[in-house]
């Protein structure tokens, strides 16, 4: 079991910034990589970001790689994803997965958190 816990979310303007965690607990904390996922209601669960074991190499959708960042820092077995410039179209329920394959696909992911809330006020 590799529990994850997000933190981070809220209520934010649009233009604003957040800055969402995704601790890791369990062990071995650093053999996976992390990946960000956001599901609106009445959507599909959408893909936002990946970032590799190391935090060397990260991957982001085409509607957040101008605007969003992952970075990890294993020494307090957490993952960011850095927000700016939100949009209300980024209003989902965001949470974080588990993987040891480097992947965009949600049946890749072994683990999930719970999810926190970001909702962007036009």
């Amino acid at each position: 079991q590799v529990p994850l816990v997000e933190s981070g979310g809220g209520l934010v303007q649009a233009g604003g910034s957040l800055r969402l965690s995704c601790t890791i607990s369990g062990r071995p904390r650093d053999m996976y990589a992390i990946g960000w996922f956001r599901q609106a209601p009445g959507e599909d669960r959408e893909f936002v970001g990946v970032i590799t074991q190391s935090g060397t190499t990260t991957g982001l959708a085409a509607s957040v790689k101008d605007r969003f960042t992952l970075s990890r820092d294993n020494a307090k077995n957490t993952v960011y994803l850095q927000m700016n410039s939100l949009k209300p179209e980024d209003t989902a329920l965001y949470y974080c997965g588990a993987t040891s394959r480097f992947s965009s696909e949600g049946r890749d992911y072994e683990y999930w958190g719970q999810g926190t809330q970001v909702t962007v006020s036009s």
